[in-house]
């Protein structure tokens, strides 16, 4: 690698063409870094005493191992966007320079022949810089002057425009703005192909432009060390419909969710949304045999399935239907599950019946806990693990007996703990709520009625100063009525007619002209022959509706036999017990080191439990804070917590984050004297705070 101090705009000079390679990212400066560069320059340009201004750094490799071209033809590694951000506002300086009458220092002619343009080339080779995509169509356009592409780069078009208007608006002299530009200064680092890892050093970069994001880390990871036409044939097949499928990536957050999906089927580990692109490095790194072409076709076929969940773009009405309802839950957490599920589908290992009971289940099963009030912070480790205790044989009843038997927690609310929930439940300030009164309006109703369009309706109103005729109805108690039922389900309904309503008595809401009694709404229904509405009819109704609810969000309807057929196979397979014989490396010396340091971490607390596991001794408070395994000469211990959080003072510890080791936890100690056992316990008793102190 050669690294060098340059001016920008000799570096710019001479026959050189700088490509940017197809895994780049687009150009996406935006006019907020355009306009901090434009006011960096002129501030330089009006300085005297600045005699440079730096503006990062480039680097490249040059795209061939011989150089057959005149034009030195050069892969960007880093530096295209400041690349790109100087080029168009050369292009705009050139162009200004051009319509001036004034005699200025440098000349348009100069500007483009310098700068923009190898005046001898011809085609390609005539350009000096080739973006990539729309970003190159419509770069070409601006310097040769002629119609922008119908799809053009709007960041390119917008950005240049508005260097265009800053030298028109500031009326800045041109002279003077050149010589900004001339004190630019950049780092030129040259790559040698054969001795110079390119990806290292791009990660390693400190660039001062946008923050790469995981899909820009990853995509420059899979193709980057790739000769260019197998880059480009990859790009073409796989990432660019992939990227289309995502909205171009322009919000690549969205991505970033996709890819720990997909690990967490791939591993059956939960990558942190920061940590994605490490963690796709090492699932390449653990699956070498696997090409890259294998890894993008597998990646770009689950990121189908990941579009069609999160955007309901699946072509079958009857799915996707279902697919609107689970997202209007949000429950992204169950997308690792549903993902392996779709491939399941495509694989024909389910039939589209068994596809859409699943869907169902899921989404009851999701919305049976919210109304429960059962807490959703287990819910990714739940989903990210469920595929693995399905027998796929027997997918839908295996799946069925799996969440009946899941318990605290964990549980499937059964239908008396759902509908006594139901009847009770805040429902008016319940975030699903609009989905909850859609689903029950329209089930099993072909004629789909759009709620949207509808407003909620207290028929007892909330008004806290309730007229005579509302007091007399609901009875001597009606301010604890009230309190109590106001916003229950069964006080709400939907009408079109909420204003027209407002706080009158119940009959004449009934009776009048879009009232109760002349509404099409099934939810309507019941309250249309009432005479009167107070705390029995609104539990009554409350109660109905919970009934229609069993039918729209169901319980897994299974023999009590084949529950516990399940209950007992899963028992066999749990009951196994290890014991210290289990581990023949406990022995001799290892074995009296083993003991004493077991007797100073069960002393830690009386909260302390130890398990012995089929690969390593385990010990608990609210979950494992240390893991033992035993080996012929130390014993190995993983602490249970992020090891940026471990304070380490003699420097024992072992980052082994993302690597796959028995045990939880991603620092590691190794432990093979007694002498020892003081600093380690210092350790251990910072995991064992950690975990007890957690709810």
């Amino acid at each position: 690698m050669k690294a060098s101090e340059t001016n920008l705009l000799k570096f710019l000079q001479g026959n050189k063409q700088f490509i940017i390679p197809i895994y780049q990212r687009k150009y996406s400066w935006t006019v907020e870094q355009c306009r901090q560069l434009w006011n960096d320059i002129v501030r330089a340009s009006k300085d005297d005493h600045i005699k440079g201004h730096f503006v990062g750094s480039v680097v490249y490799v040059e795209k061939g191992l011989y150089q057959i071209s005149a034009v030195p033809q050069l892969l960007v590694i880093d530096g295209q966007q400041r690349l790109t951000t100087i080029t168009l506002m050369l292009l705009a300086l050139g162009k200004e320079i051009k319509e001036s009458e004034k005699k200025l220092d440098i000349t348009s002619k100069k500007i483009m022949n310098y700068y923009l343009v190898n005046n001898e080339e011809e085609d390609e080779l005539y350009h000096k810089l080739l973006l990539t995509q729309t970003d190159k169509e419509t770069l070409l356009s601006l310097i040769n002057d002629s119609e922008l592409p119908n799809e053009y780069s709007p960041r390119v078009y917008e950005n240049f425009n508005f260097f265009l208007n800053q030298i028109k608006k500031s009326e800045i002299d041109l002279n003077l703005l050149y010589l900004g530009l001339s004190k630019l200064i950049i780092v030129d680092i040259a790559l040698d192909r054969d001795h110079d890892n390119p990806q290292l050093i791009f990660e390693s970069l400190n660039s001062t432009g946008l923050e790469l994001s995981q899909a820009d880390l990853i995509r420059n990871f899979v193709l980057m060390k790739l000769e260019p036409k197998k880059q480009e044939t990859l790009y073409k097949k796989y990432w660019d419909p992939m990227e289309k499928s995502f909205g171009n990536l322009n919000e690549s957050t969205v991505f970033d969710r996709f890819m720990r999906d997909y690990l967490t089927v791939k591993t059956g580990r939960i990558p942190k949304i920061r940590n994605v692109y490490v963690a796709f490095k090492e699932y390449l790194f653990q699956n070498q045999d696997l090409s890259i072409e294998d890894i993008l076709k597998e990646v770009y076929l689950y990121s189908k399935y990941f579009v069609y969940l999160a955007f309901q773009t699946e072509t079958d009405k009857e799915i996707n239907e279902v697919l609107k309802d689970i997202n209007s839950l949000k429950v992204d957490v169950s997308y690792p599950f549903l993902i392996e599920l779709y491939d399941d589908y495509n694989n024909q290992i389910i039939s589209k019946y068994e596809f859409i009971s699943i869907l169902k289940l899921v989404e009851s099963y999701v919305f049976r806990r919210a109304i429960c009030g059962v807490p959703t912070n287990s819910l990714n480790k739940t989903f990210a693990t469920m595929s693995k205790e399905i027998d796929k044989e027997n997918y839908l009843e295996s799946l069925q007996v799996v969440l009946v038997l899941k318990d605290s927690y964990k549980r499937f609310p059964s239908n008396e703990e759902f509908t006594r929930e139901l009847e009770v439940k805040d429902t008016y300030n319940f975030r699903n709520r609009n989905y909850l009164l859609r689903k029950l309006e329209n089930y099993e109703r072909k004629e789909i009625v759009d709620i949207e369009t509808y407003t909620i309706e207290h028929i007892m109103p909330q008004n806290v100063n309730l007229s005579d005729e509302w007091r007399i109805a609901l009875g001597e108690n009606w301010k604890e009525v009230q309190d109590k039922y106001l916003h229950t389900l069964g006080n709400l309904t939907l009408t079109r007619y909420n204003s027209e309503m407002s706080d009158k008595p119940f009959k004449e809401k009934r009776d009048l002209e879009g009232g109760f009694a002349d509404s099409p709404l099934r939810l309507n229904k019941g309250i249309r022959k009432l005479e009167e509405w107070n705390e029995q009819e609104i539990k009554n109704r409350g109660n109905r509706l919970a009934e229609r609810a069993l039918l729209v969000w169901s319980y897994p309807n299974l023999p009590e036999e084949v529950i516990l057929q399940h209950r007992d196979q899963r028992r066999e397979k749990e009951n196994v017990v290890y014991t210290i014989s289990d581990f023949p490396e406990l022995s001799g010396d290892m074995l009296d080191l083993f003991e004493q340091l077991r007797k100073r971490i069960c002393n830690l607390d009386s909260s302390v439990r130890e398990e012995f596991k089929k690969m390593y001794i385990a010990y608990k408070t609210t979950t494992d804070f240390v893991d033992i395994v035993p080996q012929k000469s130390r014993l190995r211990l993983s602490l249970n917590m992020p090891f940026n959080e471990i304070h380490d003072p003699k420097g024992i510890c072992k980052d082994i984050t993302n690597l796959g080791r028995w045990g939880n936890g991603d620092v590691e100690i190794g432990m093979s004297n007694a002498n020892e056992i003081d600093d380690i316990m210092y350790l251990i008793q910072q995991s064992f705070e950690k975990h007890r102190d957690e709810e």
